[in-house]
């Protein structure tokens, strides 16, 4: 298993190798997946889910943004 040290930048960029964009898509994939298990099976169809998955994404990224604003709004 491996050990990342948050304070070493360059354990940063050894994370950011291992977790590359195959890594990405197969989380993305797997959200999906699990969102139509989550949908009512009378709701269970692509426009529903793809409808889902984008709500559920921009209120991830609005949160990021926000988050991001009160954090860090003073290092900017």
């Amino acid at each position: 298993m491996a050990v990342f040290d948050p304070h070493n930048d360059d354990s940063f960029d050894k994370m950011r190798d291992m977790f590359g964009p195959a890594q990405i898509d197969q989380q993305l994939r797997q959200v999906i997946q699990f969102c139509w298990m989550g949908l009512p099976k009378d709701k269970r169809n692509v426009d529903e889910l793809q409808r889902q998955v984008r709500r559920l994404v921009d209120r991830a990224l609005r949160d990021v943004r926000e988050d991001f604003d009160e954090f860090f709004s003073d290092r900017q």
